[in-house]
């Protein structure tokens, strides 16, 4: 009898071990691929029968170094999985050549150079999925490689940074193309008319990308079509009602940030698998079409930032029982919250905020039990004690914005104001709100985020501050409090420990939170720098020396006050500051000239006190710009007219030997999305919460 084959032949196992040469670091295979071994039975390598290696699977190894052209002459292989590691070069053209691979996954590693175009010559080849995302790839994506890609089901090449036109052979080429995926590159032109030809495409997906003009009709031929984005492009025109029709398979139509016109057809409520429709970001305008309640199967309803106006009553929401999230902000909607949206209990997130809306909140808004975030800002409602009675029983509310609001009213004290136990976020801002910081507010024991800046609060800050441990963002600048700097303050256990910042709820907003503007959005809490805002009071006293405790502290604004004495020394201590003001009080003193250790600190103001002597030199001070220290006549330095003489210059050498001794320790540096100026815009300046 004939003896069984042992083993891979030699040729190939001759290609693995030449990929295997070419990594710069190999995740520990090298332990596994031994010469002289059954490289069957070697990490990642799937054989059949006949002992010819079928499969490469080596996702997320930790692999460096080159892919071997090598491994196209494999002659048997079909899936080659190299995905999540940190490969770098180019794709050989061996294996797009292969004669044999189905499946190809490189996406997720760093990848550059060109895609090659294979010769006109090249034979049929059998591959069916091209994985090539999120690398680093440039240049013209190939026109001419796909007319040899007849048997392609899906190309996903997304996240690179590939140019030029987006090429019109893919149809014609692969009948069978059913997932197109070149979003997050740099494609221009126009939409391919010939992309309609793809009779059985399910996904297209075009967003983040420069592709201008409108939308052809015929790509409206797809029929199939299930996933259809173009969202951030250059998009124009308008949605049209008649051709839109044919794609009653739709379950996710976003065409969001783009500068799509006009109104949104009635014909929109004949796509009735539709789950997911965004047209957000554009210059739509008119009423909702009543038509929109017929889509029963809608999870996601995303029309913010356009023109729309009219009642958002028109449309029966209770004909939608799947509605998670209906987002409408920066329209102009008037009128009140449809009553027809508390039927829909899978609510989790309703933002109906910068709109035109008016009246009290409905009772039945308690009903939406799964609601996490909610956003009213900016509107014209009333009675904000019993809109919080109402949202006390939302109890799984994480997130809720109602600033800009309830006009004039009186802050409510009651003590019966309970149950938001879950609560993070808190904006009571820019209501003109009397009375005092309310006690019921303590209760909030998971609050993280507080803002009640801009109102009309009067009496001193509340000495249970400290009891709130997770909360790290404070902002009630504006407002008419009285009183001392509470020490309670410098015992805030988010502001103070580094070991406790690390515990931050990592969860994201169900919405992204607009700060500052539309044009700045957070998605999760932890993207907040850490605030302690008391800006525009009546506060007195000194600021307390126990400031230096608050060692993670971002951003710490006192200005605009009545405080005396001098600047603590162990302000020094605060090395994670990026923010401080402390202008227009009444301090005395010199500048310590530790601040120049801070090496975060981008934005300082100490103008329009009675400071003294000579400003410190090196360090961040050197960058600051001269308003920084306008108002204070005994200052002196190079930054100002008055300069100072050998004896000042003698007593900030002295001063600055004595501070050596301020212990400074460097600490990471709150990470947030924008530089500095613009973070102390947002947190200073700020107009919008929504």
């Amino acid at each position: 009898m004939a003896s069984p084959a042992s083993s891979c032949t030699e040729q190939e196992k001759t290609s693995l071990l030449q990929f295997l040469a070419g990594l710069s670091r190999d995740g520990g295979l090298a332990a596994s691929w031994q010469d002289g071994t059954d490289c069957c039975k070697w990490e990642g390598i799937t054989c059949r029968k006949d002992r010819t290696v079928t499969k490469i699977l080596l996702p997320s190894k930790g692999l460096e170094g080159k892919i071997s052209q090598s491994l196209g002459i494999l002659t048997g292989l079909q899936y080659l999985d190299l995905s999540h590691n940190s490969l770098s070069g180019g794709l050989p053209l061996e294996v797009l050549l292969s004669s044999s691979i189905i499946i190809l996954d490189v996406s997720f590693n760093q990848l550059n150079g060109t895609l090659q175009e294979l010769p006109s010559s090249t034979p049929a080849r059998p591959l069916q999925v091209l994985n090539i995302s999120s690398n680093l790839f440039a240049g013209q994506f190939p026109s001419t490689t796909w007319k040899a890609m007849e048997n392609l089901m899906a190309v996903n090449a997304s996240n690179n940074s590939f140019t030029g036109q987006i090429p019109t052979h893919f149809c014609s080429s692969s009948p069978s193309l059913a997932v197109l995926n070149l979003c997050l590159n740099k494609f221009s032109g126009n939409i391919p008319k010939q992309l309609g030809d793809c009779s059985k495409l399910r996904e297209l997906r075009f967003g983040y990308n420069n592709v201008s003009g409108i939308v052809p009709d015929e790509l409206f031929n797809a029929t199939l079509l299930e996933y259809l984005s173009f969202r951030n492009n250059h998009l124009n025109g308008v949605l049209d009602g008649v051709h839109i029709t044919k794609l009653r398979n739709l379950v996710t139509l976003d065409l969001g940030g783009n500068n799509f016109s006009g109104e949104i057809p009635d014909s929109i409520g004949q796509l009735k698998k539709l789950e997911e429709f965004h047209l957000d970001n554009n210059n739509l305008s008119g009423e909702l079409p009543s038509a929109l309640s017929n889509c029963t199967n809608l999870i996601a309803i995303d029309l913010k930032k356009n023109n729309f106006s009219g009642q958002l009553t028109k449309v029966n929401l209770s004909n939608l029982p799947n509605l998670k999230t209906l987002d409408v902000y920066f329209n102009s909607f008037s009128g009140t919250v449809p009553e027809s949206i508390y039927s829909c209990s899978n609510l989790t997130a309703l933002r109906v905020s910068t709109n035109k809306l008016e009246g009290q909140l409905s009772p039945r808004m308690g009903d939406l039990k799964s609601l996490t975030f909610l956003s009213l800002s900016t509107n014209s409602f009333s009675n904000i004690t019993n809109a919080l009675h109402i949202l006390k029983s939302c109890r799984n509310l994480t997130t809720l914005l109602i600033g800009d609001n309830f006009k004039q009213e009186l802050m409510p004290e009651d003590d019966r104001i309970d149950g938001f136990e879950n609560l993070q976020v808190l904006d009571i801002e820019n209501c003109q709100l009397s009375g005092k910081i309310p006690l019921w507010i303590s209760r909030l024991t998971n609050l993280e985020m507080l803002l009640l800046k801009r109102n009309r609060l009067t009496g001193p800050k509340p000495s249970w501050i400290n009891s709130l441990s997770h909360l790290f963002f404070i902002d009630v600048s504006n407002n008419n409090l009285t009183g001392k700097i509470p020490l309670t303050l410098m015992e805030m256990p988010m502001l103070k420990s580094i070991e406790s910042a690390t515990h931050w709820d990592p969860r994201v907003f169900e919405l992204p939170i607009y700060y500052n503007g539309p044009s700045l959005q957070y998605r999760v809490v932890t993207s907040f720098p850490t605030v302690l805002n008391l800006s525009n009071n009546s506060l007195t006293g000194v600021i307390p020396p126990q400031i230096g405790q608050l060692k993670v502290l971002a951003v710490l604004d006192f200005s605009f006050n009545k405080l005396s004495g001098q600047i603590p020394q162990c302000i020094c201590n605060l090395t994670n500051l990026q923010v401080l003001d402390l202008s227009s009080n009444n301090l005395t003193g010199d500048i310590p000239v530790a601040l120049n250790a801070l090496h975060f600190l981008s934005a300082f103001n100490i103008s329009n006190n009675n400071l003294e002597g000579p400003i410190p030199s090196g360090g961040q001070f050197d960058t600051f710009q001269n308003s920084s220290f306008d108002g204070n006549p005994k200052l002196c330095g190079s930054v100002l007219t008055h300069i100072c003489n050998s004896a000042e210059a003698h007593e900030a050498i002295i001063l600055s030997g004595k501070q050596t001794n301020c212990k400074v320790a460097f600490v990471i540096a709150f990470s947030v999305f924008f530089g500095v100026g613009v973070l102390y815009d947002q947190l200073v300046l700020s107009r919008y919460f929504s």
